[in-house]
């Protein structure tokens, strides 16, 4: 699977996640709670092997460098929501607007990545490189897998 094939996946599965969270009422504390975390860690593990790995390989050239600063810039602000949607009790109002929000920051960040930022990531790119990021953000995604497992148990 190449870089962009695997950020994809988990773009849509973090929009699917998003999807089932959105039905839910404050009366669905426990399954809030489970799809919270399944969000968080989804979230958490794929802004690690971005940061890691396909934004310092494609932040040094000039034509990149703007987007990728912005999506360091996007991280934070969703790193920040999560925090605070981590503190809050999934029973109330407020709780339920933010997620709206987080989503709408998740979901603008997805459309820059996907177009703007893969397009020019393309430009300064080989496809053996495209595939070797693949590769080795997988081999990172699996070791970070491993260690929620291992945390979590």
């Amino acid at each position: 699977m190449n870089a962009f094939q695997l950020l994809k996946e988990d773009h849509q599965k973090v929009s699917g996640i998003f999807q089932q969270i959105e039905p839910t009422t404050e009366r669905a504390e426990k399954t809030r709670t489970e799809l919270f975390a399944k969000l968080k860690e989804e979230l958490d593990i794929h802004a690690r092997i971005e940061e890691a790995i396909f934004y310092p390989s494609i932040k040094k050239a000039a034509e990149t460098r703007d987007v990728v600063l912005e999506g360091f810039e996007e991280h934070h602000v969703i790193k920040m929501l999560l925090k605070e949607l981590e503190a809050m009790p999934v029973d109330t109002e407020q709780w339920t607007a933010k997620v709206k929000v987080l989503q709408e920051n998740v979901e603008h960040h997805v459309e820059e990545e996907e177009g703007e930022m893969f397009q020019k990531a393309r430009d300064v790119l080989s496809e053996e490189e495209i595939n070797q990021l693949g590769a080795q953000m997988e081999e990172m995604k699996k070791q970070l897998q491993q260690q929620q497992k291992s945390a979590s148990a």
